[in-house]
């Protein structure tokens, strides 16, 4: 229910509230038709400056020498060896035989007949190459089981480690076996076995130094001792020939014996294709698959910015003919126009040597301004003038760094984007400002229009109660005739 005023009646906090609003409506719009248009201003820079961003991570890559310096390298057998270049490979082919993988050494010590029975204590010395690992052997751990735990817990630094193999009929009992991840030759394992007159047991039988072998065959089981160590792989060089010229490596990844080039062996051939001189073409050639995925980056990128920036100055009609159209934020931006008109010029722009502009790469201005590439001009353009490639793209005065540079002003810290998301922020916050400014007035004209509103409402109380007063002393005078 409304609250009138006691002398006149009226709905003073009605009307004391439609004047209030009557008063701040108008700069109550004004603020937001301005916080409105604001915002959607600096979001839209936002987005601008993040394709442009975008843009440019495209053109750094293409911008880098590096790029055009890079090989590919193909194996004829990736089962045989794979292979990888770096921009020190020269272009060529090479014939290349793998004899057998570099291999490193395992070995199964003397055979126990648990792996939980005490052996003895003392220190095993186990060495492979140049590695070597002690091993403190005590009451606490002179088993095969312990002696195993105590291996491994050291083989992070080491690169030996070591599992107990039981039989289950019992007649090779259980052993301790070793391994180690050192290849090449002369890498075999042994173990030398230390004790003193405290010692107890007979720790020496672990002991082992592995037979020399010619022809890298696991030694066989003895007969008559079938608990006796053996060699089951012994420590080797990898052997290939790569154009004919033998080669032996300690490892399966041989990088030094091409220039740039790295070779990692995973398998021999067989001995049927060794013994008809059967070999495995290695490929190094130019990088062009890697330059065809930038560039079609590039278009992709390009494309994907002007796609945002379109969108950000787009005029969308509304209504029909009668409507009025929708704008986007940047519709008219002068550092919109400026950046798009900066690219195309640029892109334009003619340039000296066997590639001159980027139609020569097959990459041309469809009619909607995104750009395409012609696939069989783009092939041509890397099979015949490959190396004009990066005079043309990269370096200061290439395409690539000369588009940054156009860019750099508008994105970098400090820049022109970032000049005008401040200025932009600084009108929202003075927009808050206005609103509180506002408010403020406002309720000072409510508080003044309501005192004087119940100021009058008292004076028309008054006077009425005066009417009142003097009708009733006038109907009491004499003479005077009272209505019945």
């Amino acid at each position: 229910m409304a609250i009138t005023g006691i002398g006149s009646g009226l709905d003073i906090s009605s009307i004391v509230t439609a004047l209030v609003e009557a008063d701040g409506a108008p700069k109550s719009a004004q603020l937001t038709r301005l916080e409105s248009s604001t915002t959607a201003k600096f979001t839209a820079l936002g987005s601008f400056r993040s394709a442009l961003s975008t843009f440019q991570g495209v053109l750094e890559k293409l911008n880098s020498a590096d790029l055009y310096e890079k090989r590919s390298a193909t194996s004829g057998d990736s089962k045989t060896f794979s292979v990888t270049a770096d921009s020190a490979a020269s272009v060529g082919s090479y014939d290349v035989q793998v004899f057998n993988l570099a291999q490193s050494s395992k070995v199964a010590l003397r055979g126990q007949s648990s792996a939980t029975d005490a052996i003895g204590t003392g220190t095993l010395t186990i060495s492979a190459g140049d590695t070597s690992l002690d091993i403190e052997v005590s009451e606490a751990n002179n088993s095969l089981a312990g002696i195993r735990d105590a291996i491994n817990a050291k083989s992070a630094d080491s690169g030996i480690t070591a599992t107990v193999v039981s039989d289950p009929s019992g007649g090779g009992g259980s052993r301790l076996v070793l391994s180690s991840n050192e290849t090449g030759t002369g890498n075999d394992i042994s173990v030398a076995v230390t004790t003193d007159a405290s010692d107890t047991g007979d720790l020496g039988v672990l002991a082992y130094t592995p037979p020399a072998t010619t022809d890298y065959e696991p030694t066989e089981v003895d007969p008559l001792d079938p608990l006796a160590p053996r060699v089951i792989s012994y420590a080797r060089d990898a052997n290939l020939s790569i154009d004919g010229l033998s080669i032996s490596s300690a490892s399966n990844s041989i990088s030094d014996a091409i220039d740039g080039v790295t070779l990692t062996l995973k398998a021999a051939q067989t001995q049927e294709a060794i013994d008809a001189g059967t070999s495995v073409k290695l490929s190094v050639g130019l990088d062009k698959s890697g330059v065809r995925t930038s560039l079609q980056s590039f278009v992709d990128g390009y494309n994907a910015m002007m796609k945002t920036i379109n969108s950000l100055t787009s005029v969308t009609a509304v209504g029909g003919d009668d409507g009025e159209p929708l704008a986007a934020a940047l519709v008219g931006d002068a550092s919109v126009r400026s950046v798009v008109s900066a690219l195309r010029t640029e892109m334009s722009s003619v340039a000296s040597g066997d590639i001159r502009i980027l139609a020569d790469l097959g990459i041309t201005t469809q009619s909607d301004g995104t750009l395409a590439i012609d696939s069989d001009k783009l092939d041509d353009a890397l099979d015949n003038n490959f190396d004009a490639l990066s005079n043309f793209l990269s370096g200061e005065n290439g395409l690539m760094g000369r588009l940054d540079a156009k860019l750099e002003p508008y994105t970098k810290s400090g820049g022109i984007i970032e000049g005008r998301t401040t200025s932009l922020q600084n009108t929202l916050s003075g927009i808050d400002e206005q609103r509180e400014r506002l408010e403020a007035r406002l309720s000072s004209m409510e508080t003044r229009l309501l005192a004087q509103f119940n100021a009058m409402d008292s004076l028309v109380a008054n006077l009425s109660s005066t009417s009142t007063y003097l009708a009733s002393q006038l109907a009491n005078l004499p003479g005077v005739v009272k209505e019945s």
